[in-house]
């Protein structure tokens, strides 16, 4: 999740399941569209999806969906080292009430690979 009008350096990508062209803002971000691209099952990509009166804030969900059978499927993408952070958790506890009060399922987390030492 992107706090709504971020400024931040961002990735411009296109992709045929994308109407218009997909800023990313992580690495994490990037190559989940490249999957999501790659996804037989999605027919639509929508990235930074604004979570309208949403009580922490103006935030986006990363990314919005549509599959083949017409559901849609949200995913949001999480550094794994900010799991545990209090904020990290509320803003992802907003994302997901706030699709399931729109009738969506297909809620998830995308999150980078874990490193070992």
């Amino acid at each position: 999740m992107v706090k709504k009008n971020y400024k931040g350096r961002c990735i411009k990508l296109s992709l045929t399941k994308s109407k218009d062209v997909l800023k990313l803002y992580s690495k994490i971000q990037e190559r989940c569209a490249v999957l999501l691209q790659e996804d037989k099952e999605v027919t639509e990509i929508r990235c930074n999806v604004p979570l309208d009166g949403l009580s922490v804030g103006d935030y986006t969900s990363d990314f919005v969906c549509v599959k083949k059978n017409k559901d849609i499927l949200v995913r949001e993408c999480v550094r794994r080292c900010h799991l545990t952070k209090p904020m990290t958790v509320k803003l992802l506890d907003a994302s997901r009430n706030y699709w399931l009060r729109h009738g969506v399922m297909d809620w998830g987390i995308v999150i980078d690979e874990e490193r070992t030492v």
